[in-house]
């Protein structure tokens, strides 16, 4: 897939941020890209995702990179975690099963 990736900066408030523990990892499963974003223009053209910032989860395939959020939008079926690297798609979920990126 042929990804652009733009990203909307939101302010971080510096003391209300929670400290993350061992209990805070997030479970990644790797989805499929084309079950998460419509091709409306075809593989051929560039699709422009909106990503809300970066997370504090490491791509699992790359190792490297740090994950982008993507939430739901024109071309976007589901809110997940992306990796600009590796073009990859990302579900989360807290190690109790609960989904991490549902509202």
């Amino acid at each position: 897939m042929n990804f652009q990736v733009s990203e909307k900066h939101t302010p971080q408030p510096g003391s209300s941020r929670r400290q993350h523990h061992d209990i805070d990892q997030l479970v990644l499963c790797e989805l499929n890209p084309l079950v998460v974003v419509d091709r409306l223009d075809g593989e051929d053209v560039p699709l422009t995702l909106l990503t809300f910032g970066s997370v504090r989860e490491v791509c699992p395939k790359c190792q490297h990179t740090h994950l982008k959020l993507v939430l739901r939008q024109t071309s976007v079926r589901m809110a997940h975690l992306f990796c600009a690297e590796c073009e990859s798609c990302f579900d989360a979920r807290y190690p109790n099963g609960a989904p991490a990126l549902t509202i």
